[in-house]
């Protein structure tokens, strides 16, 4: 199997699929630890589908480039569900649920009407659930992820502690004279780039696995913020690299395998945190 594995990294496309990869789950776990303690986790999933709703207009357009389309709109809708969200009619959740809905729907619907596709279930399946893209991917896209991937992680390292504040005590963080309202916005911008990054890896209704198993793992075994988002990290690089590979070997769909790597990760960190917690009492 070994020999198999280091066969098939002499080829470019697998080194990039790894790469790429790799980078979208380290940048999906720093943000999930703050979205899950947020209880605002449930938006990777709402953004997902807002991304599927604007890569099927840039299915429909023809589009050669959909992330000239996709990213800006989803962007756009991240920043949509802050501002409606902090509104006393729309909670949070509701929000989220009714742009996402609402963004899929229309999505499936527009793909049905005007879609010249003589596979359109395929095309669906493949949106919805990744695809074998991130093993065609060309170097200009390994290089566009590779920016936007080292952007996230500088962005977060710069406002860790701002992230760190707004995430435990908002109103604490406004009382010192923090802007959480900008920090909370730069937050939903990041996440919905990582959402448009991994939408060719898992699909749009497998990201947010990617932002909730770290995330969750990790606390099972870790008490500090800090320690946390490193264990996090570790935790999706590693589930990551595994599921791609055994995806490479086997020959299963990557984005399934690389949730269902995660799942197993989770499931062993929870066992792992109970045999820990026992020992300590």
């Amino acid at each position: 199997m070994l020999n198999r594995l280091f066969l098939f990294l002499q080829y470019p496309f697998v080194r990039y699929a790894l790469i790429v990869g790799v980078l979208i789950a380290l940048c999906s776990s720093l943000l999930g630890v703050t979205l899950v303690l947020k209880r605002f986790s449930y938006i990777g999933d709402g953004l997902s589908h807002v991304a599927f709703g604007a890569m099927s207009i840039a299915a429909v357009m023809n589009l050669t480039n959909n992330m000239l389309l996709v990213l800006p709109v989803t962007v756009l809708c991240a920043v949509l569900l802050l501002r409606t969200g902090q509104r006393a009619r729309i909670k949070g959740d509701a929000a989220i649920a009714m742009i996402s809905v609402a963004a899929l729907a229309f999505g499936y619907l527009i793909m049905n009407v005007c879609s010249t596709s003589a596979n359109l279930s395929g095309d669906v399946c493949t949106t919805l659930f990744g695809s074998t893209s991130i093993l065609t991917l060309t170097l200009s896209e390994v290089k566009l992820c590779i920016a936007l991937s080292v952007l996230v992680v500088v962005v977060f390292v710069l406002c860790y502690n701002r992230i760190f504040a707004v995430t435990f005590d908002e109103n604490f963080a406004k009382a010192t004279g923090m802007k959480a309202e900008v920090c909370n916005l730069l937050i939903a911008v990041v996440t919905a780039v990582i959402i448009v990054l991994a939408m060719n890896l898992v699909g749009s209704l497998l990201i947010s696995a990617l932002v909730v198993f770290p995330a969750l793992s990790a606390m099972r075994l870790c008490k500090s913020f800090r320690g946390v988002t490193v264990c996090s990290a570790v935790f999706a690089v590693v589930c990551a690299f595994s599921g791609i590979v055994i995806s490479i070997l086997a020959g299963t769909p990557v984005g399934s395998t690389i949730v269902a790597t995660d799942v197993v990760a989770f499931v062993i960190c929870n066992f792992g945190g109970r045999i820990m917690g026992g020992i300590g009492r």
